[in-house]
C-alpha cells in the first residue's frame, strides 16, 4: 500500500456554481480510506468518479496525457481544479505512477513510437512491440502487462472500454497478480462487473451521498447483468414487441 487516504475539503472550493464543485457528493464526502491494494470507483456517468480520480492523480504529482486541445463552445475554468481542494496521506514516501485513459491512449502510443525511433530500447518498457501496430485491445494489454511490473500507484479510467470480456478477465488477472506482489496499488474508475470481481479490493459507489463502500453482489452492475442473463428470454420478448 502506497496511498492510505484521500480527504476532500469543501471549505476550499473556489465556487459552488460550476462543475465539479456544484456536485453535492463532494460536499457530503469527507474522505475515502484506501485499505486494499485495489480500489474501484463506480457510479453512473456524471457522478464525479473520473473527476476525483484525476484530482487524486494530479495531487500525487502524476502527469495525465491528453489529446489535442480543441476550442469549446463553453469553457469551465474550474473543471480540473478539484485537486486543489483535496489532500492525500501516503503510507511512506511519495511513489511515482501513471494515469491510464483509453480516450487518450492512441495519442500516447504515437508518442511512444516517436521515442522508440530515437531510442529503440524504450519499447521494452511497453511490451517490446510497437503499440500502434497492434489492435487497440492488444496494445492495451501489452501496456498493462509491462507497465504494472514497475513499483508505483496506478490510476485507470474505464480501462474496459476497448477490451473484450476475455481481455477484461486477462486484465483482472494482471491487476490481481501485480497487487499481490506488493509493489503496485491501483485506483480504478469502471463500469465493468468483471473487473469489480477482483479479490482483495474495495468498491466505492458514487451513486450514494456521501460516497460509501459497497459489496460486489449489491452493486447495480452485478444485479443488472445477473438479471439480464437469468431472464434474457424475457428481455428478447420485450424487444420484439
Amino acid at each position: 500500500m502506497h496511498l492510505r487516504s484521500i480527504y476532500i475539503h469543501p471549505e476550499k472550493f473556489p465556487t459552488v456554481d460550476h462543475y465539479p464543485f456544484n456536485l453535492e457528493i463532494f460536499h457530503q464526502t469527507k474522505s475515502l480510506a484506501l485499505n486494499t491494494p485495489i480500489t474501484f470507483l463506480i457510479g453512473e456517468n456524471g457522478t464525479g468518479k473520473t473527476t476525483l480520480l484525476k484530482a487524486i492523480a494530479y495531487k500525487c504529482g502524476i502527469y495525465i496525457w491528453k489529446g489535442m486541445e480543441r476550442t469549446r463552445s463553453i469553457n469551465n475554468p474550474y473543471e480540473e481544479d478539484l485537486y486543489k481542494a483535496i489532500s492525500i496521506e501516503w503510507a511512506n514516501e511519495l511513489i511515482p505512477g501513471s494515469f491510464f485513459s483509453s480516450q487518450h491512449f492512441r495519442n500516447f502510443s504515437q508518442i511512444v513510437d516517436e521515442w522508440t525511433a530515437l531510442d529503440p530500447g524504450i519499447i521494452n518498457y511497453f511490451g517490446g512491440k510497437s503499440l500502434i501496430t497492434q489492435s487497440h485491445g492488444q496494445s492495451l494489454m501489452s501496456y498493462f502487462r509491462s507497465r504494472y511490473k514497475i513499483k508505483g500507484i496506478y490510476f485507470l479510467d474505464e480501462p474496459e472500454t476497448a477490451l473484450s470480456p476475455k481481455s477484461q478477465i486477462e486484465l483482472l488477472q494482471v491487476l490481481t497478480q501485480m497487487s499481490r506482489q506488493g509493489h503496485a496499488q491501483f485506483i480504478i474508475a469502471t463500469h465493468s462487473p468483471i473487473l469489480m470481481a477482483c479479490p482483495d479490493s474495495d468498491i466505492y459507489s458514487f451513486d450514494k451521498k456521501p460516497v460509501e463502500k459497497i459489496d460486489y453482489e449489491k452493486t447495480d452492475y452485478f444485479l443488472t447483468y445477473r438479471d439480464f442473463i437469468l431472464n434474457k428470454e424475457k428481455y428478447r420478448a420485450e424487444l420484439l414487441k
